[in-house]
């Protein structure tokens, strides 16, 4: 089958297109026929490398993977050939005391199609049969920008910070993937909405989702225009993924008892901040790492019902992923970069 592999940590070139074995099931997995395979932040750390983690190399990226069942073990009797589907990125023991509470995404061997095990840049991946999910077949595309994104913004909002009906959000990097989905998600609950991007476009695109008010972080400064836009109050929740570029003034825009609730660090890992600050206006720091399994499903019903949508900037072939690669890493694009397989 064909495959976008790498075989050491680099920059985009490092990413080939090139023949590599189909994966061959156990009797509890299931083989997809890879349609669609939408990127992430977390393709790029992968790519680099991150300290501390190593890769068997080589290694296939993608944890965004849309399609259709090619073959099936001969445990499985759930899932049939044929249907379109979509994979719940994370993979879990399934056996311990998280996976047995619904909470798979505590398991401490969890991990992510594409992170520690190969991924959806290909024309097959194999799966584990608890981890395919069935969709229409008229949202291929769709249901790739689905999984990752939209799992990690509502376990931000609603599981971590429980944002409740008329509270104030502030939503950094509006045309992330992230960013995107949760100005959505803070809409539906009911929330007023600040969104910050860099460029007008994007703003104009960040309102269309259905913020409230926007803030070119290029030309203003954030902490500032929240001040003004709250009456000098602050918001209630901080969506934080961007990091140490923004994580002291993130924690400043709070206003008092407010949450601030972070799922990555794209600029940087090291923040600083005055502790007196947290407990002077009893402030929250919340961590939020992906979500649970029936949360996914939770979302793609909303998506399907229409509440809810992905945001797709391009759709590329795979063999352009290195292209798709250098766009991410210049966020050149709004929503996300799906790959056509």
């Amino acid at each position: 089958m064909k495959a976008i592999v790498f075989d050491q940590h680099g920059g985009p070139e490092v990413l080939q297109y090139r023949d590599v074995p189909t994966p061959v099931i156990a009797a509890n997995e299931v083989l997809v026929r890879v349609r669609a395979c939408a990127l992430n932040h977390l393709d790029l750390w992968v790519r680099r490398g991150l300290p501390g983690i190593k890769f068997q190399f080589p290694h296939i990226p993608g944890s965004d993977i849309a399609g259709e069942v090619a073959e099936v073990g001969n445990l499985v009797s759930d899932v049939k050939v044929g249907e379109c589907v979509m994979l719940a990125p994370g993979l879990s023991c399934g056996h311990c005391q998280a996976c047995a509470a619904g909470a798979d995404n505590r398991c401490r061997k969890y991990t992510l199609f594409g992170y520690l095990a190969d991924g959806g840049c290909a024309e097959y991946v194999k799966s584990p049969a608890a981890n395919i999910i069935p969709i229409p077949s008229t949202m291929k595309f769709e249901a790739a920008a689905i999984p990752v994104v939209f799992l990690t913004a509502w376990h931000m909002l609603i599981t971590r910070a429980q944002l409740q009906p008329g509270e104030q959000v502030l939503v950094l990097a509006a045309g992330s993937g992230v960013g995107s989905v949760a100005i959505q998600i803070a809409k539906l609950t009911g929330a007023r909405v600040i969104a910050t991007a860099s460029t007008d476009a994007k703003l104009a695109k960040a309102r269309e989702l259905g913020a409230d008010e926007v803030i070119n972080h290029s030309q203003k400064d954030i902490l500032e225009e929240v001040k003004r836009l709250t009456g000098k109050r602050g918001v209630d929740v901080v969506v934080e993924h961007v990091g140490e570029a923004t994580w002291a003034k993130s924690i400043l825009c709070l206003a008092q008892n407010g949450r601030l609730v972070t799922c990555g660090a794209t600029t940087g890992f090291d923040g600083k901040f005055d502790l007196r600050y947290l407990y002077s206006r009893n402030l929250s720091l919340l961590g939020s790492f992906m979500g649970s399994r029936s949360e996914l499903y939770t979302v793609l019903k909303l998506v399907i019902d229409g509440k809810l949508r992905p945001i797709i900037d391009r759709v590329l072939p795979l063999a352009e992923c290195a292209k798709a690669h250098e766009l991410l890493e210049k966020r050149e694009q709004f929503g996300k970069i799906v790959l056509k397989v």
